[in-house]
């Protein structure tokens, strides 16, 4: 086995498939940057809003007010630095960092692919991306390699399958497959659509897209690692991602992905687009094809190297099932539900009313949420424990700053899930304010008295 992983890991393939997936990515993410702020959406989302949610152990990640600008101002210079691969590897640990603090800064605005971000420009930090069709790699030919470890792009590959059958194997539940929810709600909003329209009113087509997202999502990934495959799953890769654009607002998600997919390709297609791109600027690519190696030293800070991927790898397998360790309905409870690549799965809906009583002369006031928090921020704290329980602390803190005596935080809250009749969501007879944000189970989310079957 250990003679297996040595050959292995001294496979080497060429690296312009890695260099032009750090061309790409750059490239998407500068441009989602710009999209970002030219929709308003750093002043909406980070300046306007007197409070945010945190993630938990991340309280100290905050807006940093009108500077909030200049932080994405260096994330989109660091994005087009590693697109260029100029000063690849300060860029990119410069992108990693500022793209998760933007995203670590209120959780509200927490998307599964921007947790893929994150996550493979982390594994971009250890990757030999800049050794060919790179300004560094142009500008000193010593840096310049046409051959790097292969596993250096099968890391990649495996990420982007983990984000795949992981969304399938999420699918495999009974609201999903034999109820057809919550496309059943969704596809007749889009029934106005052109040619398909009036097939999304329909209970057949409910059922039949919810199956086919299953079995796309478990068969993808394995489809484009085999070659005389990999053509028809881009193809299906492009249409799902498309039509999925048009039916629901999911932002760059789908380029992203289509973008992304193309890493499955035979790096003669990479070498060729990135000649093109080169050939734009009159650069002489010749110097990137020198026929040298990055071979593995296996010296102790490359031994190192490895096993930190591959126990971050692991991690990556792992991680998405911790939800296992609680006990309740995962889509009700929602402990253990981010991270773990469940797109798309519930339409979830809450209402909730906050009572804050001083300990001491009883008085009562009853909060209006849209005093402190965005009418999106109010969306989603109504239907999250870990969101109406940091709530209730702010609303403890501010109550006592304007007088209340150990103000006492209740509340009556209520929530429908994926077409079910609404019900009580938290217990009413708890004091929030006494409760604290923990990894352990929250005792005080009433039971979903329902059941859904599957992973």
């Amino acid at each position: 086995m250990i003679d297996s992983l040595k050959k292995y890991l001294n496979k080497t393939t060429e690296t312009a498939t890695l260099a032009f997936f750090r061309l790409a990515f750059g490239l998407m993410m500068l441009g989602s940057i710009i999209r970002f702020v030219s929709y308003g959406w750093v002043e909406k989302l980070y300046i306007k809003p007197l409070f945010h949610f945190s993630y938990y152990g991340f309280e100290w990640v905050k807006p940093l007010g009108n500077f909030t600008y200049l932080l994405f101002f260096i994330c989109g210079l660091a994005a087009l630095m590693v697109a260029i691969g100029y000063k690849y590897r300060i860029a990119i640990i410069v992108f990693f960092l500022c793209f998760t603090y933007i995203e670590l800064m209120d959780k509200t605005t927490y998307l599964n692919h921007y947790y893929f971000i994150s996550l493979v420009s982390f594994l971009l930090i250890f990757l030999p991306a800049e050794a060919a069709y790179s300004v560094d790699a142009y500008q000193n030919p010593k840096k310049a390699f046409q051959q790097i470890p292969s596993w250096t792009v099968d890391v990649i590959k495996l990420m982007l399958g983990i984000v795949y059958f992981y969304a399938g194997l999420a699918k495999l539940n009974s609201d999903w497959l034999f109820e057809a929810m919550p496309l059943k709600i969704w596809l007749p909003m889009n029934a106005g659509m052109p040619v398909v329209g009036e097939f999304l009113n329909e209970n057949w087509a409910h059922y039949a897209l919810s199956w086919c997202g299953a079995i796309y999502d478990l068969t993808i990934p394995f489809l484009l690692l085999y070659k005389r495959t990999r053509i028809l799953a881009f193809m299906l890769v492009v249409f799902f991602h498309v039509f999925t654009k048009m039916l629901f607002p999911i932002g760059v998600f789908p380029y992203v992905m289509i973008i992304s997919t193309l890493i499955f390709f035979g790096s003669g297609f990479h070498k060729t687009v990135l000649q093109k791109v080169f050939g734009l600027f009159r650069m002489n690519v010749d110097r990137f094809e020198n026929g040298l190696a990055k071979n593995n030293q296996f010296t102790f800070s490359e031994k190192l190297k490895f096993g930190f991927i591959a126990v971050f790898m692991t991690v990556q397998l792992l991680f998405p099932f911790r939800y296992l360790l609680y006990p309740g309905e995962l889509f009700w409870t929602e402990e253990g539900f981010r991270f773990s690549w469940r797109v798309m799965l519930m339409e979830k809906n809450g209402y909730v009313q906050f009572k804050v009583t001083d300990a001491i002369t009883k008085k009562t006031a009853y909060v209006n949420n849209s005093d402190f928090l965005t009418t999106f921020q109010e969306k989603q704290m109504s239907f999250q424990p870990d969101f109406i329980l940091e709530y209730a602390h702010f609303l403890h803190d501010y109550y006592k700053k304007i007088g209340f005596n150990d103000p006492i935080v209740k509340v009556e809250s209520y929530v429908n899930l994926n077409g079910r009749l609404s019900r009580k969501y938290i217990d009413p007879n708890i004091n929030l304010a006494k409760e604290n944000e923990s990894f352990k189970h929250k005792t005080w989310i009433l039971p979903f008295n329902d059941e859904i079957k599957g992973l």
